[in-house]
């Protein structure tokens, strides 16, 4: 997740979240990352990333938001520090947890009273998931794809599964640097899964 400055807008209009996923786009293949889920908020961005083999994580924000940090000082006249602090990062169980966090990022529009359901907002991954819209930006789920239904079906499910009651504890999300059962949290603070955390 990367916070506007005291909570301050990043994002003034459409165009600028346009901008944005551009950036996002431009650049993550160039760092070897890959886009699960996202949702650009007009004071933050949430982003659920999938690091491979030879990626770089920090590099990847860094250019992306730099680059942005530009585009918003030249458009507005923007004086001073634009983000707040590092960005901040968590490690997400690739079982349930996964699906669960993608449904809590599409739904923050939601729940800050934009939009009445998640299809009204335009600038996140429920789209790709839930209507099959084309979504450059988007490298599938492992989760979603595991669903053992037609494309259609898995839609639907998606559909369902988002408006369900069920839903990670913002708390969780918000306070821990990993996400995941007790035996995921345990094995990756050992460092025994794969690799070293980027």
């Amino acid at each position: 997740m990367c916070r506007g400055n005291n909570k301050q807008m990043v994002f003034f209009e459409d165009k600028d979240k346009s901008y944005y996923s551009f950036l996002l786009h431009k650049f993550k293949g160039k760092n070897n990352i890959s886009i699960f889920h996202y949702c650009l908020m007009n004071n933050h961005v949430h982003l659920i990333l999938w690091v491979n083999k030879g990626s770089c994580l920090a590099k990847y924000i860094k250019q992306v938001n730099l680059s942005y940090f530009h585009f918003f000082k030249n458009k507005y006249g923007y004086v001073g520090h634009f983000w707040q602090n590092r960005y901040k990062s968590s490690i997400i169980d690739t079982d349930h947890y996964l699906l669960q966090c993608g449904k809590y990022i599409e739904l923050n529009p939601v729940r800050a009273g934009i939009v009445i359901s998640p299809e009204e907002y335009r600038f996140s991954s429920y789209h790709y998931y839930a209507a099959g819209a084309h979504d450059p930006l988007i490298t599938p789920n492992p989760v979603y794809l595991e669903t053992p239904c037609s494309e259609e079906k898995r839609l639907q499910f998606y559909k369902e599964f988002v408006i369900s009651s069920s839903m990670i504890n913002s708390k969780i999300l918000n306070s821990q640097s990993i996400i995941g059962s007790e035996d995921f949290i345990m094995k990756t603070k050992k460092g025994t899964l794969l690799g070293t955390v980027p």
